[in-house]
């Protein structure tokens, strides 16, 4: 028997989202951010008894708030470690600017939707010390996909305790052009959840690499590859 209860779950994160004022930065009432929200439940209904309770490393599913409703400038001072008050901070070395160049791979077909759910998602705790291009290879051949910088963002939103010391992830699923090097990464800094980015080639010991296994919006379902 299936003990996890997806149906409360979806009524928290969205709980989540409004008590951290995103209602409001998106310019719209609590109760039309809901009435936005709600559709996705049926999507999470429908593959609920596939689901288990989430962990510190993996999660049933995550409600993805855009870029096209709250920028990641102001979605990622919203976030903070477990048991943390610290907001979450963006690298200086994103030159001004430079984030809204950070896009999501096309080929990830995301939902055309302001919000969508990604489910399955594991923060990779797998591919530390891996390069991440290796990473990424691994993440593919299992027709898993790289989290975006929203999904990483909403990640740590709703579960703040998935990014811990020695267990950050890249967001391999956002990327400025095929020629730029740069992996988006969410990681600690100071007593806080710090947006940066590390090279594709280069591994680091505590930073592995977040993948999901599909997405959905209201109107549209989208698989791994």
């Amino acid at each position: 028997m299936n003990e996890f209860d997806a149906d409360t779950e979806f009524d928290r994160q969205v709980q989540t989202l409004l008590s951290k004022g995103y209602s409001t930065l998106a310019d719209q009432s609590g109760l039309r951010f809901r009435e936005l929200l709600e559709p996705l439940r049926k999507p999470v209904l429908e593959r609920a008894s596939t689901m288990t309770a989430p962990t510190e490393d993996r999660v049933p599913f995550v409600l993805v708030v855009t870029r096209a409703l709250v920028p990641i400038e102001e979605s990622v001072p919203l976030t903070t470690l477990a048991g943390k008050q610290k907001p979450g901070v963006i690298e200086r070395y994103y030159k001004p600017g430079e984030l809204d160049q950070f896009v999501a791979l096309k080929s990830l077909s995301l939902p055309d939707e302001a919000v969508y759910v990604v489910f399955d998602v594991d923060r990779g705790e797998e591919f530390c010390g891996v390069v991440p291009l290796d990473a990424m290879a691994a993440v593919a051949a299992r027709h898993r996909t790289g989290l975006t910088m929203e999904e990483g963002i909403a990640l740590l939103t709703h579960f703040p305790a998935s990014l811990a010391k020695n267990k950050c992830y890249s967001l391999s699923g956002t990327r400025l052009g095929e020629k730029d090097k740069r992996v988006p990464a969410l990681w600690i800094s100071k007593g806080a959840p710090k947006l940066g980015w590390c090279w594709e080639g280069n591994p680091h010991s505590w930073l592995g690499l977040a993948s999901a296994g599909s997405r959905a919006g209201a109107v549209s379902a989208v698989t791994s590859p």
